[in-house]
């Protein structure tokens, strides 16, 4: 098998001409043939269903010209920003311009794919060639290169992006991707199985109009996008009735207006409050009703989430023909960096029931963990060692969990995750079923193949499931055989009142198991160590906050060398805290410490230790009252800010 189709020399090689095409999937990433890579994983899944792919990736957004490259599709264009939102690719969490893109050539994000097919600087030379809110900016490129053309959005940008949301960037909440973007359906969620039914009702309305004579253009305004699960839809307010008449379903819930959500009042902030509960309690594909935003004139048909794919499907998405590679044109650019973290991994599961506060798995992938077979994975790491660059090495097995590979329970596995409940946080429910087997077994088949030295687990190991677990198998088969030196892990903080805030289990359960870690470690004879992760000015947290958590780091003899700014990205109920000042659950009021000076004041703190954050951290003890903890003594965060003091 060859790369699909990314350029115009590919077209040249495959004999292919202008207009080939059934679809064009126009990423912001660079094109890299590996099923981490979502554009990659699309195309492959069309392309194993017979259709005909093109890749239009990272195209100059200053130029129209390039979204022609392909010609005009057959059926239409497939938009996405890439595999990160595209704002969070090119800004920090403190709004400032990001200097690299891992997404891109060489890392280099001024460089995109031009009208003549060669790699270079955007038409107007922008320093990133990556748009804000990419999607949108594809989309009316896409537009303005074939009028008439079906364009469909999907990605994580999309997705998360589906509803009315805040944007933290411009500090506003805005109205659907949908509506901006000008689009004729948005995809949520994991779409393999949303692309297949629309993309056959694009060819199938694609041979209506060949039939008749019409011309092919007219598709988009024929074929019936409507009703197809794990997607959005937009209809104009004359036409709401006879819409949800020809696309019924039982269940529906309107949500407030994107009128009421908007102003940054505390009328606003309530009703965007409300808006997002809604949304919250329907992510399940069991329980989740249809929702309808209205908009303006418009209304916003929200479908409820696809089912996940089952094991055997799975298998067959991650095991399609990838390259594994980047594509050649990235050659002279030193290729794509974000390929080096992913390319000797293994994804073995998919969706997350650790539910997470500020993690946006619930309303992207769902709570429902989904897994591929051990056979499926063991069949990939073997054609690792047919590669001449793989020294042996497994970078990682997991997902967005890597322990967890089933449903919470019974009832999860059966009839979806419950409404109003997590599984593990504050406490653990007493129905979740803890079992570790057949990741062990997994691993146990991993090390034991020809040509491998090590195998690593990498994602992140939720450390509070690890603790349930009444068979200490896997703990000891982890530190044993697991762990590259250090174990990344994420207690996030120390304080049971932010951490509840967060979705997280006590601070006590992270306690407990670094005692279990250092005692493992005596026992087996290794020298491995710990390294927690935290976030600092996550809703709820205050500057007290951030002194007990520097404290607590003293005492555990680790000071982070980075820290996270809390990132208010949309999708997250801790984003809805951020805009709403309460927890959209329950009503409760929760402090946001919004400032930017705050925010520097409470990361300072959790690195007291660097010089150049001493003097804020000795403001932040001032303010305090704790000016006891400034000085030379053992029990002190920083040294005084002069000799003589």
């Amino acid at each position: 098998m060859d790369f699909l189709v990314a350029s115009p020399k590919d077209m040249e090689r495959r004999g292919l001409a202008s207009g080939s095409f059934d679809a064009v999937i126009v990423s912001g990433d660079a094109y890299v043939d590996h099923p981490s890579f979502g554009a990659a994983l699309i195309g492959r899944w069309l392309e194993a269903h017979g259709y005909q792919v093109a890749i239009l990736a990272r195209p100059d957004p200053d130029d129209p010209e390039v979204f022609r490259m392909f010609g005009k599709p057959r059926l239409a264009f497939l938009v996405t920003a890439g595999a990160l939102d595209s704002m969070v690719s090119s800004y920090t969490a403190n709004k400032k311009p990001r200097s690299h893109d891992e997404y891109a050539p060489g890392g280099d994000r001024s460089l995109c794919l031009r009208a003549d097919g060669t790699i270079g600087k955007s038409k107007l030379g922008r320093v990133n060639a990556r748009p804000d809110r990419a999607a949108i900016v594809y989309s009316n490129l896409c537009r303005q290169a074939y009028k008439g053309v079906p364009i469909i959005l999907g990605g994580i940008e999309a997705s998360l992006r589906r509803l009315a949301h805040y944007d933290y960037w411009s500090d506003t909440v805005r109205r659907s991707m949908l509506l901006d973007a000008k689009a004729d359906l948005l995809l949520y969620g994991m779409a393999e199985r949303q692309i297949l039914e629309v993309m056959e009702k694009l060819a199938q309305a694609s041979k209506a109009d060949s039939s008749t004579g019409h011309a092919s253009g007219a598709v988009g305004t024929e074929v019936d996008l409507r009703g197809i699960r794990g997607t959005v839809w937009a209809v104009h307010a004359s036409k709401f009735e006879q819409a949800l008449a020809a696309a019924p379903q039982p269940w529906t819930e309107v949500l407030p207006a994107f009128e009421e959500i908007q102003p940054d009042t505390d009328e606003g902030r309530r009703a965007f409050a409300r808006s997002f509960k809604i949304q919250y309690r329907n992510t399940d594909p069991w329980s989740a009703k249809r929702l309808i935003e209205p908009c303006g004139d418009r209304f916003v048909i929200q479908e409820p989430p696809e089912f996940p794919l089952s094991r055997e499907e799975l298998d067959k998405v991650y095991e399609l023909p990838y390259q594994r590679a980047w594509h050649p044109m990235y050659g002279p650019f030193g290729g794509v960096p974000a390929l080096s973290e992913v390319k000797f991994s293994l994804v073995s599961s998919r969706g997350c029931f650790g539910a997470c506060s500020f993690c946006a798995l619930a309303f992207h992938e769902g709570r429902v963990v989904t897994s591929r077979s051990i056979d499926s994975i063991v069949r990939e790491a073997q054609s690792f060692a047919r590669m001449p660059d793989f020294k042996g090495y497994i970078h990682d097995v997991g997902g967005p969990t890597a322990n967890f590979r089933a449903p919470a329970c019974t009832k999860m596995a059966q009839k979806g995750a419950c409404i109003d409940r997590r599984c593990l946080a504050p406490t653990p429910c007493a129905n979740l079923e803890v079992d570790h087997s057949e990741y062990r077994e997994l691993l146990k088949r991993l090390r034991s193949l020809p040509g491998i030295k090590k195998v690593f687990i990498r994602s992140g190991i939720r450390f509070d499931y690890l603790m349930l677990d009444r068979d200490r198998g896997f703990f000891r088969d982890l530190v044993e055989h697991h762990i590259s030196g250090q174990l990344k892990v994420a207690p996030e903080h120390v304080s049971d009142r932010v951490l509840e805030l967060m979705g997280k289990p006590p601070h006590t359960t992270f306690d407990r198991f670094a005692k279990s870690f250092r005692r493992l470690n005596t026992e087996l004879g290794k020298k491995q160590y710990l390294v927690p992760y935290f976030i600092s000015s996550h809703p709820g947290a205050t500057l007290e906050d951030a002194l007990e958590l520097a404290l607590y780091l003293k005492d555990f003899g680790f000071v982070p060398d980075q820290i996270q700014d809390f990132y208010p990205t949309p999708g997250t109920l801790s984003t809805a805290m951020w805009r709403a000042s309460m927890n959209p659950l329950d009503g409760s009021p929760v402090y946001v410490p919004r400032g930017a000076k705050e925010r520097a004041l409470q990361r300072a703190l959790l690195q007291f230790s660097k010089p150049e954050n001493h003097e804020m951290v000795r403001e932040a003890l001032r303010m305090l009252g704790r000016t006891d903890l400034i000085g030379r003594g053992h029990e002190c965060l920083v040294p005084p800010a002069h000799p003589s003091a």
